[in-house]
């Protein structure tokens, strides 16, 4: 037996994983306090929370002064220029390999506390979290609807530094601890005799918080005149992704089973998800004109970004003109997609289930969460 196995043995995968968790913290406070300039301004601010702190404040960048922060509406091009530290909205690719990084060991952490709750090996565990991917994109809606209300000079229903909690990537952390929260008290209630099944007790809480974010979004189209109620998005973006994640799932169903073969209906949720992202970024790029929808949508991500750029640098103009320049996004999320659930064979799912389903949460959120968010963004017009 190895030291490290030894160690774990002794002290316990979860209380080592708490050990290193503090000790990231302590090291990245003592390296903030150590050097600020370079650590702080120039890294953590300048990729991670600056980004967040100008979206909050509905700016078009923020620049880091000896004050503090300060939000820029315009002239974000000068600053960047004078040599200025300066955070857009959005993402870039060192955020994004460092969010990834940070969910892989956030996803240990998980593991580890499933594990010990000894939960999360039944695939119906899957399903109730499903809502609450889709609350993540409704609370992202509500943040950029107070984004409109302050452009109309209205007070909004969530202010900074509380709206921070509800833009990405901050609102991956603020919905695990609401799945958490939920979670452990329908467990509790269930193993005290007050819930016959807890799964179903969190799908309900999740589908009610979902319910009541829409109701306040649509109350805010309804009543507001810097929001306005576009169906035709909604229906559309579900309806196209629902036909090809079902075709799809059928199509390998009936020529290649050994794709859902391991999953069942989770990895037809899988492609739906991902689906919804691919359909919401197309429509929002090119088709909302068809759609009577006089709105314009530019991408946050790099990658969607450099799709887009590509293939309108090769793509024949007249292709272009009749079909726009996202549609590879969605090809890609749908390819993708399908292999992660291929993927997951019987054998893995059979052999780790509590992690094989928690990777297949993750899998699904980063996927239905943002594509939840564009389609009601633009069904809102907000």
């Amino acid at each position: 037996m190895s030291t490290f196995d030894r160690v774990v043995n002794e002290y316990g995968a979860g209380r080592l994983w708490v050990v290193s968790f503090v000790a990231v913290l302590v090291a990245g406070a003592g390296a903030v306090a150590a050097a600020p300039r370079v650590v702080w301004d120039r890294f953590l601010w300048h990729y991670f929370w600056g980004p967040v702190y100008a979206d909050a404040m509905a700016a078009s960048c923020a620049v880091m002064t000896d004050a503090g922060p300060e939000p820029l509406y315009e002239g974000c091009t000068a600053a960047i220029e004078s040599g200025r530290v300066v955070a857009e909205p959005g993402y870039t690719v060192v955020s994004e390999i460092g969010y990834m990084l940070i969910l892989v060991y956030m996803l240990v952490g998980v593991y580890l506390l499933l594990d010990r709750l000894d939960i999360a090996d039944d695939p119906k565990l899957y399903f109730a979290f499903v809502p609450f991917m889709l609350l993540g994109g409704a609370l992202r809606t509500v943040e950029d609807a107070t984004d409109r209300a302050l452009d109309a000079g209205v007070a909004p229903i969530v202010d900074y530094p509380l709206s921070s909690l509800i833009i990405s990537p901050v609102i991956y952390g603020t919905l695990f601890v609401m799945t958490l929260v939920t979670l452990v008290a329908c467990l509790r209630l269930d193993r005290e005799g007050y819930l016959d099944n807890y799964y179903r007790a969190t799908a309900a809480v999740g589908s009610g918080l979902v319910l009541l974010t829409l109701a306040y979004l649509t109350g805010v189209a309804l009543t507001t005149d810097y929001s306005t109620l576009y169906p035709s998005v909604l229906v559309s973006t579900v309806g196209i992704a629902s036909v090809l994640a079902y075709g799809l799932y059928r199509a390998f169903g009936a020529y290649a089973p050994e794709v859902n073969s391991g999953t069942g209906y989770i990895g037809l949720l899988v492609i739906w998800g991902h689906a919804i992202d691919g359909v919401a970024n197309v429509i929002l790029a090119d088709w909302l004109d068809a759609l009577s929808v006089p709105l314009t949508y530019y991408p946050k991500h790099p990658a969607n970004a450099f799709i887009i750029s590509t293939t309108e640098a090769l793509q024949p103009a007249g292709l272009t003109a009749a079909i726009g320049t996202s549609w590879p996004f969605l090809v890609v999320k749908l390819v993708v997609a399908s292999l992660v659930v291929w993927l997951f064979n019987e054998e893995f799912m059979d052999e780790s289930p509590r992690y094989a389903l928690l990777l297949l949460v993750a899998v699904t959120a980063v996927g239905l969460g943002p594509g939840t968010r564009d389609m009601l963004r633009a069904t809102f017009a907000i």
